[in-house]
């Protein structure tokens, strides 16, 4: 589910309306949290735009924003 856009690992999640886009950004923080790693969310009614990289190692894509994205790509398949 992410890709690589300008150098972060990149997805966007759309749901049947903002509750549910809203109960998925509150999972997704629930997991940021236990990883101690927390990604830049964007969202915009339905839609959920997610960033994942380390900003302690100068924005760069490290072994824990691909942890934390797929640890949210799970979060989806749930759904």
């Amino acid at each position: 589910m992410f890709s690589e856009v300008s150098g972060k690992l990149s997805s966007t999640f759309v749901f049947a309306d903002f509750d549910e886009a809203i109960t998925f950004v509150n999972n997704v923080a629930a997991v940021a949290n236990a990883l101690d790693h927390h990604p830049d969310i964007s969202i915009s009614w339905n839609t959920v735009v997610i960033e994942c990289c380390t900003h302690s190692a100068g924005g760069a894509i490290t072994e824990l924003d691909h942890a934390l994205a797929g640890a949210i790509s799970d979060l989806k398949e749930e759904r």
